[in-house]
C-alpha cells in the first residue's frame, strides 16, 4: 500500500487551536484503511511543479479502528506552502491524493517496560493514535507517560480527551507542559518536556538502577536531539530510543 497513490476525501475540518485544524479523510476505494499506530501517510498538494516538491507527510492522529477513514492534527507554519494551501484551500468533499501506510515508527511488540512519548506540538499526533490503540484494544502495560510540550495552555492539543483517558487507562499519565506560562492547572508542567521525564526516570531509580524503558521522540528536531542525548547520558541505549522529526 505504501506505494499506491489513492484518492482521500476530506470529511470533516475542525479548528483545534488557533494555528491548528484536524482533518479527517476518507479513502473511498478502500472498505478499510488498516495501519499500525505510530506510522503517516503522504500527500501530493498542488503546490509545485515537481513531485517531490508537492508531497508532504503528516502522522496519523486517529487508532486504527476498522474503517476507511483517518484523522490527521496539523499545525500552519509561516511560510509552509503546504499547510497555507491546506488552511486557505481545505474544506468538506475535497479530494486529496495520498498513499500509505508509512513509517517504522510503531510500538514494540509487547509493552513490558515503563513507555515515555516525549513530544512537542503536533508531535502528539502518533501517540494519540497508540493510546487510544492500547486502551481499546485492552493491550497489557507498564507505567506510560505522554510528556507533551507547548508554549502556551491555548496551544494544548486533545487536553481534555487524554485528561480523560488519564482516568480511563490505568497506568497511563498524561503530562502537559507549558514553556511560556506562569502559572498552570494541577497535573500540568511548567518549563521543557527534559525535566519531567527525567524526574519521572529519577524517581523510578531502585538502588540507583535505571528503569527499563522505551522512549519515542516526535515533535521539532531541537527538542528531539536534546531529549536523545540526555537520555544517552544518563545511560540509556540507543536502541531504547526511537525518533521522528518534524521541520
Amino acid at each position: 500500500m505504501q506505494g499506491s497513490w489513492m484518492i482521500g476525501k476530506m470529511i470533516n475540518i475542525e479548528d483545534e487551536t488557533i494555528n491548528t485544524k484536524r482533518f479527517w479523510i476518507q479513502i473511498p476505494e478502500l472498505e478499510r484503511f488498516d495501519f499500525e499506530p505510530g506510522q503517516f501517510v503522504t500527500l501530493d498538494l498542488p503546490i509545485h511543479e515537481q513531485k517531490n516538491k508537492r508531497w508532504r507527510s503528516y502522522s496519523i492522529a486517529s487508532a486504527p479502528n476498522g474503517t476507511n477513514v483517518i484523522e490527521l492534527v496539523i499545525v500552519r507554519l509561516e511560510g509552509g506552502a503546504g499547510t497555507s494551501y491546506l488552511f486557505k484551500e481545505g474544506e468538506i468533499g475535497m479530494e486529496v491524493m495520498l498513499r500509505g501506510p508509512i513509517g517504522r515508527f510503531t510500538l514494540p511488540e509487547t509493552l513490558h517496560n515503563d513507555l515515555y512519548l516525549i513530544c512537542t506540538g503536533t508531535g502528539i499526533a502518533p501517540f494519540r493514535s497508540m493510546i487510544n490503540y492500547i486502551h481499546s484494544n485492552k493491550l497489557p502495560h507498564k507505567k506510560i507517560f505522554i510528556i507533551f510540550g507547548c508554549r502556551k495552555i491555548e496551544d494544548s492539543l486533545y487536553l481534555d480527551e487524554l485528561k480523560q483517558m488519564e482516568i480511563d487507562e490505568p497506568g497511563f499519565f498524561f503530562c502537559p507542559t507549558y514553556s511560556r506560562e506562569s502559572e498552570v492547572p494541577d497535573g500540568s508542567f511548567m518549563g521543557y518536556v527534559h525535566k519531567v521525564y527525567e524526574s519521572f526516570i529519577n524517581q523510578a531509580k531502585t538502588e540507583g538502577e535505571l528503569p527499563p524503558a522505551n522512549f519515542f521522540l516526535c515533535g521539532w528536531k531541537n527538542m528531539v536531539d536534546e531529549a536523545r542525548d540526555k537520555l544517552i547520558s544518563l545511560g540509556y541505549d540507543k536502541k531504547d530510543i526511537h525518533l521522528e522529526l518534524y521541520g
